[in-house]
């Protein structure tokens, strides 16, 4: 599995900015120092607090992004909006930069954590996407795509360590994840990979065939064929 897959998921969830504030908004600022050029691209501005990076990034900046909105969280919905337009575009710097403005103008909002996850799930190890994504779902704790992206990384961390609580973690968020949104296709093949994990291969079918239904394209083939492996489909939809 790799970011794609997170990154498959939360798109679905981004909410286009008001055309007025697209309109109006600014240009993300360039980097005003060598130190600032070497952190603008790691998640949080690399592990400063929202009010050193801000002083970082400059109060006269913050105060022009902010001045063509209404509120500051308001600027960041925009700024978090455009990092997943940039994630999409496969532009991960450019979104990461975004989604970093939009965690200084609001650290509340839960889709700057989110898609910060998502770039950082690019990394060899899932550590630092689940402490980001962890951030984002304690904000936002139905979040179904949050809760998807967070299991996913679980599962990921699973396959690196084989620790059982990962498993049972990601078990546990995917289950919610679909409990919360019962058209999260994606989320139901994760879930499916879970049980196959876990030896459950019947429910592991279920949760494919669920997926399914919202999602031919989500299936994941190769999953299908190591369940094959282990027990024939019971709706003989896959041979």
């Amino acid at each position: 599995m790799k970011s794609t897959v997170l990154l498959a998921a939360a798109l679905l969830l981004g909410a286009a900015a008001p055309a007025q504030a697209q309109r109006k908004a600014k240009k993300a600022p360039a980097e005003t120092s060598s130190s600032l050029a070497e952190i603008r691209l790691k998640p949080l501005f690399g592990g400063l607090t929202p009010v050193q990076a801000e002083q970082a990034l400059g109060t006269a900046t913050i105060s022009n992004l902010a001045g063509s909105f209404a509120s500051r969280a308001e600027a960041s919905r925009f700024f978090s909006t455009k990092g997943y337009e940039y994630l999409a575009e496969n532009q991960p710097d450019t979104a990461a930069y975004r989604f970093n403005l939009a965690w200084v103008l609001d650290p509340a909002n839960p889709n700057a954590y989110h898609g910060l996850g998502i770039v950082a799930s690019s990394a060899p190890t899932p550590d630092q996407a689940i402490d980001l994504l962890q951030r984002g779902l304690t904000l936002a704790p139905d979040n179904a795509f949050l809760l998807a992206d967070l299991g996913t990384s679980y599962l990921i961390r699973y396959e690196q360590g084989k620790k059982k609580k990962d498993l049972t973690t990601g078990r546990e968020l995917l289950q919610k994840a679909t409990t919360q949104d019962p058209t999260n296709a994606t989320a139901w093949q994760q879930l499916a990979r879970a049980h196959y994990y876990q030896e459950e291969y019947a429910q592991a079918w279920e949760a494919i065939h669920k997926g399914q239904s919202s999602s031919l394209a989500s299936v994941d083939f190769n999953l299908v064929a190591d369940l094959l492996a282990k027990l024939p489909d019971p709706e003989g939809k896959f041979k």
